[in-house]
């Protein structure tokens, strides 16, 4: 019997291996230009974002996910992910993890079954569970900048059930390392605008300070002037503080180092306690505050105490910018994969111009400041905690008629 292949079999496979070539080097060509793309950004979020959805499309997988190591290097969290933005800031093990052993090793790793992998641990079920797929394999390359392992690119599941190739391996090992160097240069800009942005606003009360307490020496001060003064001192000290924090914390969160937890949070409670710590305030100003949430909200996945602040962020920026006699109003309402929240007021309302920067740091309203004393970070704040969640926020406004801030959070997750 002859073990040649038929004259048929030969064509087939002739004419075959030009399309697998034509195939690889199509592959190779969308790989320089999501490289390029990478690139093209210094901003964190929407370059993680972009990682892990040309790593999908390159790989050819149902899900693509990045984690990150902590600063400690002890442990790594889900920072991006194509399948759910809710799987953002669950924790992973360095020890007795896929992605700890590929941290650990800096090497590339295909896990055939997951589930009989001793290295598949809870926290990866727990992922599983808020994701709209189920992990049955993996493809886990590292990170890799300045010979330093900072994260790890996740491919899960090939599509239709096939096993991982050598050149999906040799593929996302390539993008995975063009994504280290982009992700690394994110965040050294981010820091050092964001350093260079809070020592800007810190001149002035600093200024200030110095100034009032050289002045505070002087012997023709008279007592009334010098309690003044000291009075002034301790205002603008104060203000360097809250500044300080609120700094710490959007960097926290700019770079993705806040750990968010991942509860089952009902809103509800939220929004009646932030109203309850406010109301006082808005009391004292003549300002009505009203809520008006339906009695069965729907629970969501996220952090309860970084949900509370966003509301408590939102409702005192209301108060402070509105007149005696204006009201501050609450709604939340269910839709069909996500909840809306707004915070509208009936105060003065917000310049058209001043509309498109309202969330970047440091940014106030021109004129503002004579009517509310601010870091000018409580918003940007807010934002990056809205979508550190997965949501969205926006504001819309018309000068004189008051102004609407509304975000989104999804519903996916909850059991």
């Amino acid at each position: 019997m002859s073990l040649r292949p038929a004259q048929g079999d030969r064509t087939m496979v002739d004419r075959r291996q030009p399309t697998q070539d034509g195939e690889r080097v199509a592959r190779l060509e969308r790989l320089i230009e999501m490289s390029r793309s990478l690139n093209s950004t210094l901003s964190l979020r929407p370059l993680l974002h972009r990682i892990v959805v040309a790593a999908q499309e390159l790989t050819e997988t149902e899900a693509c996910s990045i984690l990150l190591v902590d600063r400690k290097g002890s442990q790594l969290y889900f920072e991006a992910a194509t399948n759910t933005p809710a799987v953002r800031s669950i924790i992973v093990p360095m020890e007795g993890s896929v992605a700890g052993w590929v941290v650990r090793t800096g090497e590339p790793l295909v896990v055939s079954d997951a589930r009989k992998d001793p290295r598949f641990g809870r926290n990866i079920v727990k992922a599983d569970e808020q994701s709209t797929i189920t992990t049955r394999s993996i493809l886990a390359v590292p990170l890799i900048a300045r010979e330093k392992v900072m994260g790890v690119l996740e491919a899960i599941n090939k599509e239709g059930g096939i096993e991982f190739t050598e050149e999906d391996i040799e593929l996302l090992t390539v993008l995975g390392g063009q994504a280290a160097v982009a992700v690394q240069n994110a965040l050294l800009f981010q820091q050092s605008d964001l350093i260079a942005e809070i020592v800007h606003e810190m001149r002035t009360p600093l200024t200030s300070i110095i100034a009032y307490a050289d002045l505070i020496q002087r012997p023709e001060v008279i007592p009334s002037q010098r309690s003044q003064f000291v009075n002034i001192i301790q205002r603008e000290a104060e203000r360097i503080s809250e500044m300080t924090n609120n700094f710490l914390d959007l960097a926290r969160l700019e770079s993705g180092r806040a750990s968010l937890a991942q509860d089952p949070v009902g809103l509800s409670t939220v929004i009646h306690m932030a109203v309850n710590v406010l109301r006082p305030q808005a009391d004292a100003r003549q300002i009505v505050l009203l809520v008006d949430i339906p009695a069965a909200l729907p629970s969501i996945m996220g952090d309860a105490q970084r949900l509370h602040q966003v509301m408590l962020n939102l409702l005192s920026n209301a108060i402070k910018y509105c007149r005696p006699g204006d009201d501050v109003t609450v709604t939340a309402r269910g839709e069909e994969d996500h909840l809306i929240v707004s915070v509208a007021d009936t105060g003065p309302g917000i310049p058209a111009d001043a509309l498109p920067n309202i969330f970047e740091r440091f940014y106030r309203v021109p004129g503002a400041e004579s009517r509310a004393l601010g870091t000018g970070l409580g918003l940007a704040i807010t934002r990056q905690i809205v979508e550190a969640h997965g949501g969205e926020i926006h504001v819309s406004s018309e000068e004189g008629h008051g102004a609407t801030f509304t975000f989104t959070l999804p519903l996916e997750g909850v059991q």
